[in-house]
């Protein structure tokens, strides 16, 4: 067996169907008196029923959360938070309210208790990007990983069928460059296999039933372990594009995970030859980037960079930028490749290596 290092992140989880109302003991374990909810503008009627359960422990709400973490709405959040002396912080939603409590934590080292609503998976990592002038730039740092991440199934079933797919799919994406990441081990494999497997069963089922109360516990599971995959090993092609492409044109986070996934693991698949092994196997077909690229048909999600805002006088910008300062890769990086990839990716045609 090959060596390797291993390093569990601390984080105290609780997971399975009403646990949103454990959430005022888990403010008394950690003796919070005065939270800000955070939360995106869409979801601030969920954040305001969470101010009702935590008896005048909630100091305020701010509802401005953004995609792709912008520093201006850090900013802006961060004055708000410390005018309201808080002494710690509620994120209830997705990526992006995640990605503000982090910012915040980062700055102040409050505490945070995370409620996710989709499967985005950031909430166990303690990994952070931000924008500034539309560059993303990622640091990790003990300080933004979350205290405590409470899943709560219930609390996904109104997540609509087409956003649950891309979600998904987001967090797929996680795993299966977690297989493949320089610092790989065992034990995170062993987590991506089952996240795969759990997820690709999961989100077809969702896309036809949305209720469908086990699909949705399936996918919130996998969503979980595909988080703790992201947090314990490095990144690679995939995200160093993703991260790319949305921070250069603001596309939606999940969808462009979604997008480029099948891309980006076929350009590696000659690479990887026991990675694609165990992918085989995990996803039943002979060619696992194809499997991923038919199975964001099938959950809905969009497959061309130009259906969610690329435009196509992006395509050299966007390789310029992946080639520069570019993360370790088992592949090497090839202009023309990197170039034919992110063409693809645009037109929405299927992948090759």
């Amino acid at each position: 067996m090959e060596p390797f290092v291993y390093n569990g992140q601390p984080a105290r989880v609780i997971f399975g169907s009403g646990t949103i109302q454990q959430l005022p003991a888990e403010l008394d374990r950690l003796g919070l008196k005065r939270v800000v909810v955070l939360a995106t503008p869409p979801q601030e009627p969920e954040a305001r029923r969470l101010v009702e359960k935590l008896d005048g422990r909630a100091a305020g709400i701010y509802a401005r959360a953004t995609m792709h973490t912008p520093v201006e709405i850090t900013e802006d959040a961060l004055r708000v938070v410390l005018d309201l002396k808080a002494d710690g912080l509620v994120a209830v939603g997705g990526g992006s309210t995640t990605g503000l409590a982090k910012a915040i934590a980062l700055r102040t080292d409050l505490p945070q208790i995370v409620v996710p609503t989709t499967y985005a998976g950031s909430e166990m990592t303690p990994i952070l990007g931000e924008t500034r002038d539309g560059v993303k730039v990622t640091q990790s740092s003990p300080k933004v990983l979350p205290e405590v991440v409470i899943y709560d199934i219930d609390l996904t079933l109104s997540l609509p069928a087409a956003m649950s797919g891309t979600s998904g799919l987001n967090a797929i994406a996680h795993a299966v460059e977690a297989l493949y990441a320089r610092e790989r081990n065992p034990v995170i494999s062993l987590m991506a296999t089952e996240a795969i497997g759990s997820l690709a069963a999961a989100l077809p089922t969702i896309a036809v039933e949305p209720g469908n109360r086990e699909a949705r516990g399936k996918a919130l599971y996998g969503a979980w372990l595909c988080g703790i995959c992201l947090g314990s090993v490095g990144m690679a092609l995939h995200h160093k594009l993703c991260h790319t492409l949305g921070g250069s044109f603001d596309l939606p986070h999940a969808e462009t995970h979604a997008i480029v996934l099948p891309h980006a693991l076929a350009y590696n698949a000659p690479a990887i030859p026991d990675v694609m092994g165990g992918l085989r196997n995990v996803l039943g077909t002979d060619d696992p980037a194809m499997a991923l690229y038919d199975l964001a048909g099938k959950v809905g999600a969009r497959r061309a960079l130009a259906d969610i805002g690329m435009p196509e006088s992006g395509i050299e910008l966007a390789t310029d930028r992946a080639l520069s300062n570019p993360y370790w890769n088992p592949r090497p990086l090839e202009r023309d490749a990197i170039r034919g990839l992110i063409a693809r990716a645009y037109a929405g045609e299927p992948p090759r290596s």
